[in-house]
């Protein structure tokens, strides 16, 4: 289900290509106020709407913004509205005409500009800005060379623009930018960029530059933090930083879907903290059926198919379903290859429990709704599993944990332990079993047969969810402190608070038992 991750100019493959080109994002953002911008109060309102996703209001600012301001900054801005629109769902073509036809106005109006005013600043950083919006477009639809071409022209009228006005702080980003994947960039792109004939990078002058014009400047922050989050994750390998810029996109921009699709997936592939992806996409789950966001369908959409994601990897199957089925009810459009791809995890999760029959259905429906291109090989993923039935006995194993799990969560504890107790007669590699059959176990004060659970959980830790690992430490560690055992209470409570991926609420738990025992000496 990569269907999630293909939010903001979201595949990697071909990124470091773009930045080349990718001087600036949106770079009529990027002007500091000075003298020289006209109508630069307007102009921001309409970007703020931009970012949140407020696109009714973006376009009704844009008619109280020019005048004052340059009609090309307002040409510049409604191009830039539009590829904020395709962010939401990128997939899909339906805008790339009406974007088509906006960058090339902007572009040709912001030329006409610098043609009758060379020496204008401002005209030199609008006609940045108009290829600014189009190069990022061209990544995203892999015209890898042309976008390269667009990034020559936005780093020429950038340069030029700061040699007239110095005073553009903000837009020394797109420099540092440029600088910084300039210098990062893989042996193919350096070709490219030989070709033509742009300078090398340094990527500690270009991160230095980013920072201070996103310090400095009073009208980047928001893109600035958008696009450092990307090379915090793909490139300095600091996702905690890019968590935080993400977190405060989303408190700035509540109403953008975006962001909080952004977070919860950089939370599950870069931090692989399952637990807090799920209540992310739990909580645009409740922002878009209270329509808190902007493109409320395709939001629900896109959260219930991140929140099955994590069920499933949490092996609650049965709960992933529910969502898959939400989504097959609303027969979504959008976002594009959401029905193909909730077909196919559907498959998925039929084929876990057992009922072959149900997930060939499933996967024959997915390859029915996947689209002409298939941009996430929906098709011959559900063809590939098609050809596979999985182990009965292993699925039955699967399936009774999943009941002794609902039994356990209704009060039957009895039948919870039949549940398990059969679970693992068929199948006693199953760590997560295990670790359900050690909390019934712990629901009848039977402290010594839990600890047995719980210790081969352990020792098969690699092996099941890393919430659930953790959870396993700190469950141990908690029965050797009644036990009087504390050498062993700490050890299995330091494990807990520092397993990657573990719950926050764990990690939190076992820091305290920790400082508790500490006091305790």
């Amino acid at each position: 289900m990569r269907l999630a991750r293909r939010s903001g100019v979201a595949a990697k493959a071909g990124s470091v290509l773009s930045a080349l080109c990718w001087i600036v994002a949106v770079t009529v953002a990027s002007a500091a106020p000075s003298d020289d911008l006209t109508g630069i109060e307007g102009l921001v309102k309409v970007y703020d709407a931009i970012l949140d996703a407020r696109f009714d209001a973006a376009d009704a600012e844009l008619a109280n913004a020019c005048p004052p301001a340059p009609k090309e900054a307002c040409d510049v801005l409604a191009a830039t509205a539009t590829w904020w629109r395709i962010l939401i769902d990128p997939n899909s073509r339906a805008l790339d005409a009406r974007f088509t036809a906006q960058t090339e106005r902007a572009i040709a109006s912001t030329e006409a500009w610098v043609a009758r005013e060379p020496d204008s600043a401002e005209a030199q950083f609008y006609a940045g800005g108009a290829y600014a919006a189009r190069v990022q477009w061209r990544v995203l639809r892999d015209e890898k060379l042309a976008a390269a071409r667009d990034g020559k022209r936005i780093k020429q009228a950038l340069e030029r623009a700061i040699e007239l006005d110095p005073g553009l702080d903000d837009a020394y980003f797109g420099i540092g930018l440029y600088q910084y994947y300039a210098d990062v960039a893989p042996a193919a792109a350096k070709m490219l960029r030989f070709l033509l004939m742009l300078p090398g990078g340094d990527k500690a002058e270009g991160l230095a530059r980013m920072r201070r014009a996103r310090a400095e400047g009073q009208l980047l922050r928001g893109e600035a933090d958008y696009q450092l989050q990307i090379i915090y994750l793909w490139y300095e390998k600091r996702a905690d930083l890019a968590v935080e810029l993400l977190e405060s996109l989303r408190a700035h921009h509540p109403t953008n879907p975006i962001f909080v699709a952004e977070l919860a997936d950089v939370r599950d592939r870069y931090q692989h903290d399952i637990t807090a992806s799920l209540a992310t996409w739990r909580s645009l789950l409740g922002a878009a059926q209270a329509g808190r966001v902007h493109e409320a369908a395709v939001a629900e959409t896109r959260a219930r198919l991140g929140i099955a994601r994590q069920l499933e990897r949490l092996h609650q199957s049965d709960a992933a379903l529910e969502e898959l089925r939400a989504v097959l009810a609303l027969k979504p459009v959008r976002p594009a290859g959401s029905m193909a791809a909730a077909y196919l995890a559907l498959g998925e999760a039929e084929d876990r429990l057992g009922h072959h029959d149900a997930a060939v259905a499933a996967y024959r429906l997915a390859v029915t709704h996947s689209a002409a291109d298939d941009p996430d090989e929906i098709r011959k993923q559900a063809s590939d599993r098609m050809k596979k039935t999985p182990d009965a006995r292993a699925a039955e194993a699967y399936r009774l944990s999943l009941e002794g799990l609902r039994r356990f969560e209704k009060g039957d504890i009895t039948g919870a332990e039949s549940a398990l107790a059969r679970s693992l007669t068929l199948d006693a590699r199953q760590v997560v079993a295990r670790y359900r059959y050690a909390h019934v176990l712990l629901a009848k004060k039977n402290d010594t047969g839990a600890l047995t659970q719980l210790d081969a959980v352990i020792r098969g830790a690699r092996e099941c969810p890393a919430p659930i690992a953790a959870s396993a430490y700190y469950e141990a560690a908690r029965i050797h402190e009644r036990l009087a055992h504390r050498d062993k209470a700490i050890e299995y409570y330091r494990a807990a608070a520092a397993w990657f991926g573990g719950a926050a609420e764990t990690r939190s738990s076992a820091e305290r038992a920790l400082l508790r025992l500490h006091a305790s000496q």
